[in-house]
């Protein structure tokens, strides 16, 4: 049996049977859930497996990569050059980025690009991992690229694009990567680029096996719809998912700095980043305030089913599914196979899980889902 291991104050008693039981009924291979209530440490747990074919354990200081709660990391960094009066975020990008102007793309504002209507969901041309550790050669293929929709028009999820559209904004005003922007300001255990003592540490990505339980959150038919669209690689969504392809255990990857999806750390220094923006120590409140205020909701032509944003935040909807406790004011980020990231300004709580089972649902499974419950339940 998984003993699991760390802290947990009395009062969240329950999010720790949660996690107990995710371990013995086989839902989780190796994972930690981390959470502040008022500002303050209530739940630091870990346990399982953090290597499968090594049976390396998971220790206190085990990281893992979050797959895309790092957009929400990396939106912070635009947000606060945005504080700092270096970017205004209905503006155009071509202010500061004239060649982004080319093929239709001269009014996209930085507001267009964090909340992911600004119609570049997808690589045009296949990108190999190596040339994605290249952060101004890809942001020179999104310059020169023709959007997908009208930009402002719709929305759609930039599942990759995204980070790297942010980066250069971060690049062009500070001569920054994002992750060392990020370390800088945000945490110094947020890496966005981990070196090789960080990779080697770091838990491994495993898929489930065959007859392992499953507990998807989305009903049957949009799973259906999605698993169909993943399958057809013309599709809005593959090609949004699938350029750059690569293994999330693989070094160059991880290294490389992919600000929309690559980011190594851990659940506690993912609900801390969550913390520190709602008590005002990385975003003034009135920023964050604006941040998380919803831009677009509805149809997303990539996902297929509902989606809302704020500024490279995601709201409650199909495509985040949370807890009715949690709907009305929770904002974050989910990541591939049920990480996620999320602070809640009206309740004062943060939260991360991190997991290295990656079970590809839509939107997550009933891990994630489970523990916010138990949290929520633990201050109501």
């Amino acid at each position: 049996m998984t003993s699991v291991q760390g802290q947990c104050d009395s009062s969240f008693e329950g999010v720790r049977e949660v996690f107990e039981e995710s371990f013995a009924d086989g839902q989780n291979l190796g994972a930690a859930v981390a959470i502040f209530a008022d500002g303050l440490p209530v739940v630091d747990l870990w346990g399982g497996v953090a290597d499968r074919s090594s049976g390396r354990p998971w220790a206190w200081d085990t990281s893992c990569v979050v797959f895309s709660c790092t957009k929400a990391v990396t939106a912070a960094s635009a947000l606060l050059l945005a504080e700092r009066g270096y970017v205004t975020l209905d503006a155009p990008v071509a202010q500061w980025w004239p060649e982004f102007a080319d093929n239709g793309k001269g009014d996209v504002t930085v507001e267009h690009l964090l909340s992911h209507q600004a119609g570049l969901p997808a690589f045009a041309t296949p990108v190999s991992v190596a040339q994605a550790a290249d952060p101004v050669a890809m942001a020179d293929r999104l310059a020169a690229q023709t959007p997908e929709w009208e930009p402002g028009t719709d929305h759609g999820y930039h599942a990759l694009t995204f980070g790297w559209l942010i980066a250069e904004l971060v690049r062009r005003h500070t001569g920054l990567t994002v992750g060392d922007f990020v370390r800088k300001e945000f945490g110094s255990d947020l890496w966005i680029g981990a070196p090789p003592g960080v990779i080697a540490r770091a838990a491994r990505i495993s898929v489930p096996r065959r007859g392992e339980p499953k507990s998807p959150l989305t009903d049957v038919a949009t799973q259906t719809r999605v698993d169909a669209a993943y399958a057809e690689p013309g599709s809005l969504i593959f090609r949004a998912t699938s350029n750059p392809a690569a293994s999330y255990n693989d070094p160059v990857l991880l290294r490389g700095g992919w600000p929309a999806a690559g980011m190594v750390t851990t659940a506690r220094a993912l609900a801390r980043f969550y913390r520190d923006l709602m008590f005002g120590v990385s975003l003034r409140p009135d920023t964050l305030r604006e941040a998380i205020r919803e831009r677009v909701r509805g149809p997303d032509r990539v996902l297929l089913t509902d989606s809302a944003y704020g500024l490279g935040f995601m709201r409650p909807a199909q495509s985040f599914e949370l807890p009715e406790a949690a709907r009305a004011a929770a904002f974050g980020h989910p990541g591939a196979g049920g990480v996620v990231g999320l602070g809640d300004p009206e309740h004062r709580l943060a939260l991360a899980f991190v997991p290295n089972l990656k079970r590809d649902y839509f939107a997550g499974d009933r891990r994630a889902y489970r523990l916010i419950e138990a949290a929520y339940a633990s201050i109501t």
